[in-house]
């Protein structure tokens, strides 16, 4: 038997090791947040913007930028109905209603259009997710923004290095946020970022971070209003930094993997995350769309790779389809989850175990 292909693993070196190393060691008392505070900074200069806030998952960054932005009870939030739970769950936890719309056949993001036809005097915010690497319609969905006077957020969980007309995906919209989970480009095992050039907006969600406390206040112990612990771990910070400084050398391996399998699989029928012009895709999860006119079903798909003893994701299903919503028109996103797969893409596959994913997929789409 051979080994197994996991869809995702992190590549950590010894520059992460002795990073935590030295923060378990040494990073307490006056220095425990050394690593925190290099890290955000470093992150802010990558990507551009202002301010760089660390949390303890993109979904806690989420859901404080929207409390800083006042959502709550009555209000509306439009976003993708394809997205992870994780995108709509601070909506809920704040009272808001989502509003779920189609998604682009070709990118897979959010419809710019859909999302004004959605648009109604209760919305508060529009949420473009960067899906798997891909690169939202950021010209239009700011246009509608802009017109409606609505903030535009982008949840970057999915879309570290990805650029928008040579803009870091994350830095365009009111807030971006971004996830370091151990199956994402760069890791701190769990954790996130918050990433905005709001000044106000930045120190409301500062004080939030602190459990309320607004950084001026002098008494100690003293909220000033109910906010939240979504802090990262200075060793969490730590393990970030050697990440960070390995950035490129990590981008641009997603970046050679998503390529490989794109000049393998050119059989008809089969396309793959889509790379316009005037974006560069992050190539975070390379994902397989098989044509409907080859009759492959996510169910056929995911047998032929457990067979291979291969690791394969799936699509992620509508958001409207689950239990806890109700059914959305969103024909698109209904549509694709049903005969796509996220390939494997850690950065240490070799081009042998390329190989043997694509080999997978051509049977497949040879039948």
């Amino acid at each position: 038997m051979t080994d197994r292909i996991a869809y995702a693993r992190p590549s950590i070196t010894d520059l992460e090791v002795n990073y935590a190393t030295d923060a378990a060691r040494t990073g307490w008392g006056p220095k425990c947040y050394d690593y925190i505070h290099r890290f955000e900074a470093a992150f802010a200069e990558y990507v551009g913007t202002k301010h760089a806030i660390s949390t303890s998952s993109c979904t806690g960054a989420m859901e404080m930028g929207l409390a800083a932005l006042g959502i709550g009870p009555g209000d509306e939030v439009i976003l993708a109905d394809t997205n992870w739970i994780a995108t709509v769950a601070p909506v809920m936890h704040l009272g808001a209603k989502p509003v779920f719309v189609d998604i682009l056949p070709d990118s897979w993001c959010i419809d710019p259009d859909q999302a004004r036809a959605a648009i109604t005097s209760k919305t508060k915010a529009i949420i473009a997710t960067h899906l798997y690497g891909n690169l939202c319609e950021m010209d239009a969905l700011s246009s509608v923004a802009d017109e409606f006077r609505v903030p535009l957020i982008e949840d970057a969980a999915e879309a570290l290095g990805a650029r928008y007309r040579d803009i870091h995906a994350g830095s365009m919209g009111k807030f971006g946020t971004f996830s370091f989970h151990g199956t994402k480009t760069l890791t701190t095992g769990e954790g996130g970022m918050l990433v905005t050039n709001d000044d106000a907006l930045a120190d409301r969600i500062l004080t939030l971070s602190n459990h309320g406390r607004d950084k001026a206040q002098k008494k100690q112990f003293w909220a000033d209003t109910v906010g939240y612990k979504f802090k990262m771990s200075n060793i969490q910070a730590a393990i970030g930094m050697g990440q960070l400084e390995r950035i490129e050398e990590l981008t641009n391996r997603k970046a050679e993997i998503l390529a490989a399998y794109k000049e393998r699989l050119v059989h008809q029928g089969l396309s793959m995350n889509p790379e316009p012009l005037h974006t560069r895709n992050g190539a975070w999860m390379p994902t397989v769309v098989f044509d409907k006119a080859l009759g492959v079903s996510r169910e056929t798909a995911l047998a032929a790779f457990e067979a291979a003893n291969i690791d394969a994701r799936v699509f992620f299903y509508p958001l409207s389809s689950q239990p806890m919503f109700v059914e959305a028109p969103t024909p698109h996103a209904h549509d694709i989850c049903e005969r796509a797969l996220n390939l494997p893409s850690y950065h240490d596959m070799t081009e042998g175990d390329i190989d043997r994913v694509c080999r997978v997929i051509e049977s497949l789409a040879a039948r």
